[in-house]
């Protein structure tokens, strides 16, 4: 056999090593990863909320249905739990929370089993603070996105099962979480864990753990790191440090501001949806100004 082969020889049977381990369903869900990214991407972009609503329940079951071929693929476990968080924050908590009580946990279950890939399984994560904390500090920022989806739904399920003395005991956990997704990349997704602070310093008052300077904090530095792009920001800073200042001409000012932003204005494509989205949240508790102050 003549050496020049060799390489060619090699590489087609490690090729064939590598191959054994997959099953059918494995190589055609990995296959559909560029379509998946695609879909993601035009959602993002989407600027027809009906057209969403319709569409987003069809595309985490094809997500979910590549999961059962390939149930250790963590970018698919975070896309799912990405879309249900999205479909009930957008579309079901407002209008049946607890159906988006049960989205929340389902979001939850896909982001704990990408968390469960990057090192920090089960046991850790329902464990003490004490025992979280050291494996967080052994994450890096591939992490990022299990971090940061996992105690986003977290949270939700948490505020929605308030009831529940045993939920807010988790709150610490979830803290710890965002903490780590914090320090390990601040701008992701337009500085989200800045906003998820800024919620969670601003939704309550001071007696109870709240604190209106640090959420303000927050808040201004998810809007420099989004370069004041995505409406959200504003929407979340009315809703919730706003209203529990009982400051209406900031909440009034800070949502009449998006309802008036200009299409136009919104220069990214990829933030299409959630501004349109903010612009109809926005709206909606305009409408209820009355009541809520």
């Amino acid at each position: 056999m003549p050496l020049r082969t060799l390489p060619t020889l090699a590489t087609l049977l490690i090729s064939s090593t590598l191959l054994v381990g997959c099953s059918t369903g494995q190589l055609v869900a990995r296959g559909a990863a560029p379509l998946i990214d695609h879909g993601v991407t035009a959602m993002n972009r989407e600027t027809d909320l009906e057209l969403a609503r319709a569409s987003m329940p069809a595309n985490i079951k094809m997500i979910e249905a590549l999961l059962l071929a390939d149930p250790g693929n963590t970018a698919y476990r975070i896309q799912a739990a990405m879309g249900v968080y999205g479909y009930a924050m957008s579309f079901v908590e407002d209008q049946a929370p607890d159906r988006a009580a049960k989205l929340y946990r389902r979001a939850l279950d896909h982001a704990e089993m990408a968390l469960a890939a990057a090192g920090v399984g089960p046991d850790v994560l329902n464990g003490g603070v004490a025992t979280l904390a050291p494996a967080l500090e052994k994450l890096d920022a591939r992490a990022v996105p299990a971090l940061f989806w996992t105690a986003s739904a977290w949270a939700k399920w948490i505020e929605l099962n308030l009831d529940d003395p045993e939920r807010l005991s988790e709150l610490p956990r979830v803290e710890a979480l965002m903490h780590r997704a914090l320090a390990l990349d601040e701008t992701y997704y337009y500085g989200s864990a800045h906003v998820f602070f800024g919620v969670y310093y601003g939704s309550r008052a001071p007696m109870f753990g709240g604190d209106f300077i640090r959420s303000a904090k927050h808040f201004d530095r998810a809007a420099e790191i989004g370069q004041h792009k995505m409406l959200l920001v504003d929407v979340y800073r009315a809703r919730y440090l706003a209203r529990q200042m009982g400051d209406r001409a900031a909440f009034h000012s800070a949502l009449t501001k998006v309802v008036n932003t200009p299409d136009s204005a919104k220069s990214d494509p990829d933030l299409n949806f959630a501004n349109t989205l903010a612009k109809q949240k926005a709206a909606a508790l305009l409408a209820q100004e009355e009541e809520l102050f």
